[in-house]
């Protein structure tokens, strides 16, 4: 008798290996608007342009709001020269798991340190996760 050997399946992060916790009736959740020019992945830390309000990536670079972590995106969006008011984030009252949150490229320990200790000020949990 042969045995008939597949491949390995890779599957990539869900919102289970994100989201560890969050409250009841949507609660934790908030529909933002995306800014322009953003390539955002579940997970992705966000920050708010203080100007217009719009979500983008955490840039701790950056004077504009979007230095200061206020979210965690748990619907992967892109936009190009127009902004969508598709975001979904996580704004409050829930855990997430460090391994599955997507940080800038060059961002520093300290500052990963920094933007988790921003989300926990609004209620969003950074902790160990499997």
């Amino acid at each position: 008798m042969r045995l008939t050997t597949y491949p390995p399946i890779h599957e990539g992060q869900n919102l289970g290996d994100l989201l560890k916790f969050e409250a009841d009736n949507l609660y934790s959740r908030d529909q933002v608007t995306v800014a322009a020019d953003q390539v955002l992945k579940l997970g992705h830390v966000v920050g708010r342009i203080t100007a217009t309000g719009e979500i983008a990536a955490l840039d701790p670079a950056a004077t504009d709001g979007r230095e200061v972590a206020i979210g965690v995106a748990i619907v992967p969006i892109t936009t190009t020269t127009d902004l969508s008011p598709d975001g979904l984030i996580i704004a409050r009252h829930a855990t997430v798991a460090d391994h599955a949150l997507v940080w800038p490229i060059r961002v520093t320990p300290e500052q990963r340190a920094a933007a988790a200790a921003q989300l926990r000020t609004i209620g969003v949990l950074v902790r160990r996760g499997a």
